[in-house]
C-alpha cells in the first residue's frame, strides 16, 4: 500500500496511529537501496592504440561505403532508365534500392560504431531542473562541450571527419534526383497538350474518330487526340495530359458563360480527365446528377456548370476542351486547353 493510500486509510479510521506508523517503518526498511552506476568497463580502444586506429579505419570504411552506395544509386538512375520493358523497371528499382540502402546504412552503422568504440562512454547521473543556470554554469557547459569535442576526436580524427562529410554530402543526392520521377517538371509541359485546332476526337484506345451523331444523351466516351498511337515517343506522357471525357447532356441544362458558350456542341462537352487535386483519372459519371467523380479522393465536379468543384479536396474546375464538328460531322478540337491540365499545384498562378 502506498503512503497516500495509508494516509487515506488513516484518515478514514481503518488504521490506528500505532498500526500506521508501524506500516511506514516496514516500507522504509524494505525500500531498495539506490544501486548507483555500474562499474565502468574499459574498452580495448581505450587501452590499445592499435585497436583505436582499427576502429577509426572501420568507421571511415562505413562512411566510405555510404559514399559508394550513394554513387551507385546515382549511376543506376541514369544507367537503367525506365521504359515500357519491365526488365528496366526491375533493374532500376534493384540498383537504386541497393545504392540508397548502402548510403543510409553506411552512415548509420558508422555513426553507431564511432560512438560505441571511440567516444567517451562514462555513465554520469545528474540532477536536472528547469531553471536557468548561472553564467558560471553556462560557461562551464560550454567548456564541457569543447571537452567532449576533444574526447570524441571529431576535430582530431581527420579521416573520420572527412569521410563523414563526404557521405553526408552524397546520400541526399539520389533522393533529390528521384524527385524528377514524381511528374513533369514545372514550366510549359502542362500548359500544352497534343490537342490542336482541327484535331479529331477519337476513342481511347482504338483511335477511331467520333461523330457527333454517335454521342447520345447520357453516353460517355474516353477520348484521345487523333494520331496519338502506342509506340510513339512520349506516348504515355502525351496521352496522360490529353485524356478527355466526352459527355452529352440536354443543352437546356448547361450553364455556360458567354466566353464558353461556343465551346460545346449541341450539349456535347469535353473536359480533361485528369483531376485537379493530385492528377488521378476522373472516370465516374453519374447520369442523374451530372456529376463527375474522382475515385481517389472523392472530388466531385458538376458537369453542367463548367465542371466546378462541389465536393472534395480539389480546388479548381476541370479544364474544358473547346470542341466543334468538321464538314464530315466528326467532333474536332477548336484549340488546346486554355489552362494547364492536372493538379493545381503545378501552376499556382491559375485562379482558384
Amino acid at each position: 500500500m502506498s503512503d497516500k493510500s495509508k494516509e487515506i486509510a488513516k484518515q478514514s479510521g481503518a488504521y490506528s496511529d500505532h498500526e500506521y506508523d508501524a506500516g511506514l517503518r516496514v516500507i522504509h526498511e524494505d525500500a531498495v537501496a539506490n544501486p548507483g552506476i555500474e562499474p565502468h568497463r574499459v574498452r580495448m580502444t581505450d587501452k590499445s592504440v592499435k585497436h583505436e586506429k582499427n576502429a577509426v579505419r572501420q568507421v571511415a570504411a562505413f562512411f566510405t561505403l555510404s559514399m559508394l552506395g550513394s554513387a551507385l544509386a546515382l549511376y543506376a538512375y541514369f544507367a537503367f532508365p525506365i521504359s515500357e520493358d519491365l526488365t528496366t523497371v526491375r533493374l532500376n528499382t534493384l540498383y537504386l534500392g541497393v545504392g540508397i540502402t548502402l548510403g543510409l546504412l553506411g552512415i548509420g552503422i558508422g555513426a553507431v560504431h564511432w560512438a560505441k568504440t571511440l567516444m567517451p562512454d562514462n555513465e554520469v547521473s545528474e540532477e536536472r531542473h528547469l531553471t536557468r543556470g548561472s553564467d558560471e554554469k553556462r560557461a562551464a557547459a560550454i567548456e564541457i562541450i569543447n571537452l567532449a569535442n576533444q574526447e570524441s576526436g571529431f576535430s582530431r580524427r581527420k579521416l573520420i571527419r572527412r569521410t563523414l562529410y563526404g557521405s553526408l554530402a552524397l546520400f541526399p543526392l539520389p533522393g533529390i534526383i528521384l524527385f524528377a520521377d514524381l511528374g513533369p517538371s514545372l514550366g510549359d509541359k502542362l500548359r500544352h497538350t497534343a490537342w490542336k485546332q482541327g484535331t479529331r476526337l477519337t476513342k481511347d484506345p482504338y483511335g477511331s474518330p467520333i461523330k457527333a451523331s454517335e454521342v447520345t444523351i447520357g453516353s460517355v466516351f474516353h477520348v484521345i487526340p487523333e494520331g496519338l498511337m502506342p509506340g510513339e515517343e512520349n506516348y504515355l506522357e502525351e496521352k496522360a495530359k490529353a485524356a478527355v471525357l466526352l459527355v452529352r447532356v440536354d443543352p437546356e441544362i448547361l450553364i455556360e458563360t458567354e466566353e464558353r458558350a461556343s465551346w460545346s456542341y449541341q450539349g456535347i462537352v469535353a473536359y480533361s480527365k485528369i483531376c485537379t487535386h493530385v492528377g488521378c483519372p476522373v472516370a465516374l459519371y453519374e447520369q442523374q446528377t451530372h456529376h463527375l467523380l474522382c475515385p481517389c479522393h472523392q472530388s466531385t465536379f458538376d458537369l453542367v456548370d463548367g465542371c466546378k468543384v462541389i465536393f472534395g479536396p480539389a480546388t479548381r474546375s476541370l479544364p474544358q476542351l473547346p470542341i466543334s464538328v468538321d464538314a464530315e460531322g466528326y467532333l474536332i478540337a477548336q484549340s488546346d486547353f486554355h489552362e494547364p491540365v492536372g493538379p493545381s499545384f503545378w501552376d499556382r498562378s491559375v485562379q482558384q
